[in-house]
């Protein structure tokens, strides 16, 4: 049925956009197993829409797209070697597509299909809500079809369903960092992959998901999602560039991931009078006029999503995989892209920072009551020269009633402690001097440009450092705006060669995924102004720190970590 184009890499599908615009699935040609192919869709056809009237057969009621999905999942196959190929795949598809009820009935189909004894398979949401609706969807398939009732198990209290012929069983969980335990599973699929990227140990846990991947009993991974209604950032960020490269034939010669992303080409997202017309809305909404009703779509947009430039990101981010960042004429900090790539476990706070650090440089950003103060601490490495970087940001519970729509990612970055909710200005002031304190005893900083602060609003700051003996020179004012570009430019190539590694922190994470770089002049400058209410307080403090460090600064005394014989190379 299908076969490779030996010109070009694996996977690659250099005409997605053209198959988009005539109604195909944007998805590289996969030699199939016949025969297991056509086992997966007789039994993916018989199953029944339990929450649609007359509870129609997906053989009916599922768009084509999926169906190509599934069989390329289940069922690719080298035709030299008979090994699978496609252990990996990637769906991104804008909301209401009937996501979560594909996933439901191709968990079931992989179920059934699986042979081996006593395996484990994972469906991972990301809130305790799509997982109740997904093993729902699931149970309901099987309890509408009396057949099925034979083949499977159901223990609804531990949202399990197992196989009785192989005892191979389908366990449907919220996403945690505890969610594998013991063995790798088999299969994984994870529904809404865009919300583990604001998850700081997601990538951990994908490592432990994808362990089988090298060992004799392989594991395969399925990862459907809408666009994140945030740039996108962490896990998102790196998958989602790494699928676009291997669309694009540019993921090396035999990637093991299988891309179907439905989105419009980056000119075009760009180019409001496209997207916004209602006639190319279907080349990104495969079940339009199934699960879809055009005009309620329409209508929705026109009456909720237009209402602002805020909704109308947030809004086409998830109705038509517009990227923030790209849509409405905004650009991320180039630096975005290689973030997640740079991390360091070792890096589990200040004190690792600097028992490796043989100098360090602090930046500073501070905000008003109704907005995030943050630090950030750079430590240039004893021995390799790399940066290493680890922050702490401060708000005032006003914060949350003046900025409600980033309420819960605050709460989250407070549990995560990179956060910490102060009762007063002078209060952060105190707390983060501290910080700057703590450097300073470890003999890190220079004697001169050691602190860098944004002059504007930083009084309380400026006076409790005084207080613990820290003015000018150590404390210096960094120009903003233009004057960054040394940093904004300059920190994307030292993370590209990991020549600058940070602990895993969500906040920072959020906040390099927030930066809108623009070009001004002859210099780029960053923004906030790509997200509306989003933040980029942590990348700004970052950047002043970086401006000192820039000017290869010499500690001014013996670090107590050294004395204590407890540095590390």
């Amino acid at each position: 049925m299908l076969a490779i184009d030996g010109d070009l890499p694996r996977f690659a599908c250099p005409d997605w956009w053209s198959k988009l615009q005539a109604g195909q699935t944007p998805i590289a040609d996969v030699p199939l197993n016949k025969t297991k192919a056509a086992k997966a869709l007789a039994f993916f056809n018989r199953l029944r829409l339990p929450d649609v009237p007359g509870k129609p057969a997906l053989a009916d009621a599922c768009g084509e797209w999926f169906k190509e999905i599934l069989c390329a999942f289940l069922a690719s196959e080298d035709p030299e070697t008979k090994q699978r190929l496609v252990w990996e795949l990637l769906c991104m598809v804008p909301k209401k597509n009937s996501k979560t009820t594909y996933v439901a009935a191709l968990g079931l189909t992989a179920l059934y299909m699986e042979e081996a004894p006593n395996r484990q398979m994972l469906i991972v949401a990301p809130s305790q809500n799509i997982s109740e609706r997904c093993f729902s969807q699931a149970q309901l398939m099987i309890e509408n079809d009396p057949k099925l009732v034979e083949i499977f198990k159901v223990q609804e209290h531990l949202k399990s369903i197992t196989r009785h012929k192989t005892g191979t069983q389908l366990d449907v969980k919220t996403f945690d960092t505890s969610i594998v335990t013991g063995e790798i599973p088999v299969l994984t699929i994870v529904d809404e992959l865009h919300e583990l990227g604001k998850v700081s140990k997601a990538v951990r846990v994908m490592q432990q998901i994808r362990g089988g991947g090298i060992t004799k009993q392989r594991g395969q991974v399925l990862m459907i999602t809408t666009q994140s209604d945030e740039p996108p950032a962490g896990i998102w960020r790196t998958e989602l560039d790494k699928a676009r490269a291997i669309r694009d034939g540019k993921g090396g010669s035999s990637p093991i991931m299988l891309p179907v992303l439905y989105e419009f080409p980056v000119e075009l997202q760009r180019n409001k009078d496209y997207w916004s017309d209602k006639r190319n809305w279907h080349c990104v909404l495969p079940n339009l006029n199934l699960s879809i009703d055009p005009q309620a779509l329409v209508d929705d947009y026109e009456n909720n999503g237009k209402v602002s430039k805020e909704t109308e990101q947030v809004w086409t981010s998830q109705h038509l995989n517009i990227e923030i960042g790209i849509g409405l004429g905004g650009d991320g900090w180039s630096g975005a892209l290689h973030w997640a790539d740079c991390i360091d476990e070792k890096l589990t706070g200040l004190d690792a920072l600097l028992r490796r650090s043989e100098v360090c440089t602090i930046g500073v950003d501070w905000g008003g009551a109704d907005d995030l103060a943050a630090l950030y601490v750079l430590g240039r490495e004893i021995g390799s020269k790399r940066w290493l970087g680890w922050g702490r940001a401060w708000a005032r519970s006003t914060v949350f009633e003046q900025r409600k729509s980033i309420a819960p990612r605050l709460k989250q970055f407070e549990h995560d402690q990179d956060l910490v909710i102060a009762k007063s200005g002078e209060e952060q002031a105190t707390m983060a001097a501290e910080i700057c304190q703590k450097v300073f005893d470890a003999g890190l900083l220079p004697e001169q440009a050691g602190i860098g602060l944004d002059s504007a609003g930083v009084a309380l700051l400026v006076d409790a450092l005084e207080a613990k003996g820290l003015a000018q020179p150590l404390v210096t004012a960094v120009m903003q705006g233009w004057k960054l570009q040394t940093a904004i430019s300059s920190v994307p190539l030292k993370l590209e060669d990991r020549r600058f590694v940070h602990g895993d922190q969500s906040i920072m994470s959020w906040s390099v995924g927030n930066a809108k770089q623009t070009l001004k002049g002859s210099n780029y400058v960053v923004t906030k102004e790509v997200s509306g209410a989003a933040k980029i307080d942590m990348l700004m403090a970052l950047f002043n720190a970086a401006m000192l460090m820039f000017q290869n600064p010499e500690a001014s005394g013996v670090s107590v970590y050294e004395t204590r014989g407890i540095r590390m190379a």
